[in-house]
């Protein structure tokens, strides 16, 4: 493994780096100048409707292993794996999220991948961007204030305050705004109500934002949102409120993908960033479609493994953008196998086989699961400097064994020209695009969610609670049972128990809650004890970012 002797942070390196203007980029995804809009030297957004049509690349899903405290790289990974792509001379391109505040802020800390494999500015993209996720939440919030007038101005939809489920959002992580009363302070503050946030990456809108295929797509989808019922128990969506055309405005120029470029100069589109365990997990479907047009090979990522994201992509992500997956990767760490093999997280750089041995079968359910969609995938090993040459033989033999290509990794402290090996492998293996979803919706939300239990989580049972089942029978009442299911659960076990490491089986799925998402086009389906606002961890990252009176950042990761 490969040491770097002179470590500098993620953020140094990228603000040592000299990036390529937008331009210049923009050229080198065949973007016409007319197309383009900059927000300065280094980022520009994408005017869609002025591009043209293309034959559409080869699309390659990256997921990972069951994530734990010891971090997998994906993200690094993959920005890595595209510039060693380029470097080979293939045309390619990367279609990430962009970051939520909350991570960054909390327990993650940046998300723009790491080391010589990032995508800059890093500095931006982690914090205020082009000012996606504001118009998203600003949305949000201005249906809610929308819906609470309406009821203030003589309720002529007669909506029952009781049940209105549209929530505010925030891009933070804040654990005190999960429950809150709104309308106190008399009858001109409101009607008072039982309500809580969201934060803004698993918000509705986000999954609009990520799904919608251009701007009457979006305000279409906006319309179908529901925001609660009448007294008589009827739907009322934002279309009934007219409240689809303020949102669409706010969000005109947040449909447009993001362009910058990773650290190898390759184009990036970075555009939407719904979380993976309380929502769908992927970017946005015209980012996607856009890379694909500018480029031969698109890498995308689907969040944490492919229990969630990768599951989200295909049954809701591709079957709504008709996508077809040319090649999928898994990222693994020999760290993280063993700590999925029952090692603390302190005693991760220590040689274990035995715990390597144990952990394996993680991975070896992460691969299993990606070939039930028809496609074949290719371990990364993203390797670390406290990686043993006898573990890396040991993943070596069970490759072989196991019947799967895993190459190694060390894009952190290489770049692009630590991944050339894992390239050329993954260029040989794509397929022409035969991926398929995994159950059919038309079946119902029972099976369906039956199915990912099932197939994917490796559960004998699925036990509803009495709200639930409630829940159920609303979304039958309304048509709603049809529709994919979004299920939101740990990332840290296949089952819906945190504390269940390595390959969990025969366990019972405990639905908690099934809340419908008329405008994104699913059902969420909460589980265990999943919650859509994270709070703060009791050492934020925030504590560590800092700003000196140049205006350069640091901290941030």
């Amino acid at each position: 493994m490969t040491s770097n002797t002179d470590v500098k942070s993620d953020v140094e390196i990228a603000q040592a780096h000299t990036l390529e203007p937008i331009a210049d980029i923009a050229a080198k995804a065949g973007i016409p100048d007319d197309a383009l809009i900059p927000y300065g030297r280094s980022m520009a957004k994408v005017d869609v409707t002025k591009l043209d049509g293309a034959p559409l690349g080869k699309l390659v899903l990256v997921t990972g292993v069951s994530p734990t405290p010891a971090g997998e790289g994906k993200s690094t990974v993959l920005i890595g794996l595209t510039d060693a792509l380029a470097k080979l001379g293939h045309n390619a391109a990367v279609a990430l999220r962009e970051p939520s505040l909350g991570p960054v802020m909390g327990i993650k800390g940046g998300a723009a991948g790491g080391g010589y494999a990032q995508v800059v500015p890093m500095e931006n993209i982690n914090l205020h961007f082009t000012g996606d996720f504001h118009a998203i939440t600003s949305a949000n919030n201005t249906l809610a204030a929308i819906v609470d007038n309406h009821i203030q101005h003589g309720n002529e939809l007669r909506i029952d305050a009781r049940r209105v489920t549209w929530q505010r959002c925030l891009d933070v992580n804040d654990r005190s705004l999960r429950n809150v009363v709104t309308g106190l302070g008399g009858p001109g503050s409101g009607a008072p109500a039982e309500t809580g946030f969201t934060i803004t990456a698993a918000s509705e809108i986000m999954a609009i934002l990520g799904l919608a295929t251009d701007l009457e797509d979006l305000k279409q989808r906006l319309a179908r949102i529901t925001v609660g019922l009448t007294y008589d128990k009827e739907p009322v969506t934002a279309g009934d409120l007219k409240a689809e055309g303020a949102m669409a405005a706010l969000l005109k120029d947040a449909i447009n993908p993001n362009l910058v470029q990773t650290l190898g100069g390759t184009p990036a589109f970075i555009h939407g960033g719904p979380f993976a365990n309380i929502a769908h997990g992927c970017n946005t479907l015209v980012a996607t479609q856009t890379a694909r047009k500018r480029a031969d090979i698109v890498l995308t990522e689907a969040g944490f493994g492919s229990d969630l994201g990768a599951e989200k992509f295909f049954d809701i992500k591709a079957r709504y953008g008709d996508l077809d997956v040319a090649g999928a990767v898994v990222v693994a760490t020999i760290r993280s196998l063993k700590y999925n093999g029952g090692v603390p997280k302190q005693e991760l750089t220590d040689e274990n086989l035995d715990a390597l041995k144990s952990g394996i079968v993680n991975l070896e359910r992460h691969v299993e699961n990606i070939r039930k969609f028809g496609v074949e995938p290719v371990v990364a090993l993203n390797l670390f400097v406290s990686d043993t040459d006898a573990e890396c033989e040991f993943m070596r033999d069970w490759a072989a064994d196991f019947g799967v290509a895993l190459e190694e990794a060390e894009v952190w402290a290489q770049g692009g020209d630590g991944a050339t090996a894992l390239a050329e492998t993954l260029a040989g293996a794509l397929g022409t695009g035969t991926s398929k979803p995994l159950y059919d919706p038309a079946a119902g939300t029972e099976s369906s969610i039956e199915t990912i239990a099932r197939e994917i989580y490796r559960a004998d049972d699925v036990q509803y609670s009495a709200a639930a089942l409630r829940d159920l029978q609303m979304l039958k009442d309304n048509g709603w049972d049809t529709l994919p299911v979004c299920i939101s659960k740990t990332q840290y076990s296949f089952s819906d128990d945190p504390s269940a490491l390595g390959a969990a089986e025969g366990h019972a799925l405990h639905v908690q809650r099934l809340l419908p998402r008329t405008g994104a086009g699913f059902v969420v389906v909460l589980t265990g004890d999943v919650v859509t606002m994270p709070g703060l961890p009791k050492v934020p990252a925030a504590n560590n970012i800092d700003v000196d009176a140049s205006g350069t950042i640091s901290g941030l990761f």
